[in-house]
Order: C-alpha cells, then sequence, then structure tokens
C-alpha cells in the first residue's frame, strides 16, 4: 500500500506501482464505444499510462490535454487515459475538447486495473477512484518509468514522463 495526499491529508492505495524493468500487468478496460481493451491491443506500441481520478476535474482535465498534445508528436506511442469515469464522460470531454490523440478507458466494469496496478484510493473521500500516476512502458511491454503523484491535487511531472518515452 503507498500513501499520498488529498488537500493535505493522508489516504491509502491498494498497493504499489509496478516496479521498473518487469512487464507491465496486463488489464481488460472498457473504450468508449463500450469495447475491452488489453495491453495486448497495444502490443508493439511505446505507452504513457495517465491515470487519474476523473476526468471531469481540473488537474486531470490538464493532464488528458498536456499528454494529448506532447505525446502526439512521437512516433509509435499511445497514450492511454484511465480512470473509473463512465465511457460515456471520457467521450464526451474528448469530443468538447478535441482530443484525439489519447486512447480513454475505464475501469468501471471489472475494476481490476486499479487493483493490478495498485492505485485504487482504499481510504479517504475519493475510496474506489484510481490514484493519480503515470507509467511509461516500452515497445517490449516492460515498465520504464512510474510516478504516483504524492499530493493527488498536483499535476504529474510530464517532462520527466515524456523523457523516459523517448528514451525507451
Amino acid at each position: 500500500m503507498a500513501t499520498v495526499t488529498f488537500h493535505g491529508d493522508a489516504i491509502q492505495t491498494s498497493g504499489t506501482l509496478p516496479k521498473t524493468g518487469t512487464k507491465a500487468p496486463d488489464f481488460k478496460l472498457t473504450d468508449t464505444k463500450l469495447g475491452s481493451k488489453s495491453l495486448n491491443d497495444f502490443s508493439g506500441k511505446k505507452l504513457v499510462l495517465n491515470i487519474f481520478p476523473s476526468v471531469d476535474t481540473g488537474v486531470c482535465a490538464t493532464s488528458v490535454r498536456t499528454f494529448n498534445k506532447e505525446a502526439s508528436e512521437l512516433e509509435n506511442t499511445n497514450v492511454l487515459c484511465i480512470s473509473r469515469d463512465l465511457p460515456f464522460a471520457l467521450s464526451r470531454f474528448c469530443a468538447a475538447e478535441g482530443l484525439d490523440n489519447v486512447v480513454s478507458l475505464s475501469d468501471f466494469k471489472n475494476r481490476s486495473f486499479g487493483k493490478d496496478y495498485g492505485v485504487t484510493f482504499t481510504t479517504g473521500p475519493l475510496e474506489s477512484l484510481l490514484s493519480r500516476s503515470v507509467v511509461v512502458v516500452n515497445q517490449k511491454g516492460e515498465v520504464v518509468y512510474t510516478e504516483q503523484v504524492q499530493e493527488t491535487g498536483d499535476e504529474p511531472n510530464y517532462k520527466a514522463a515524456l523523457q523516459a518515452l523517448k528514451d525507451a
């Protein structure tokens, strides 16, 4: 379990992020058309897993916009924006913002992603949502960078994640 904060108050997550150098855990998430996506669907691609509590908050929305802009310029790369938002909300947000360089995925159905990646909040007002985190995966499916943002209201370190992606 990891401890992060929300408005300065300590809250717990269900585990810890995968270690760098290990295989990224597989997942089954729901896309905006209600289809299933797994890690295998992105085989051979570099991935940014942009994980957050809800796209309907300012910081989460900013992370989606930022990764949409920055990673879209990189070849053979997909940005997966992952939350427990309903697929309809994710679709609405991306359509309203004109974002087409990210893949929005939801962990609302089986909720195993949050458990497998150790990012489900287990205490506090955001309990059962996903902790703001970034996981970068190389073309071989190996984790090359992780960050669990210490204060949930803060943005991730885009520069470090993008550099890890370029170096992967």
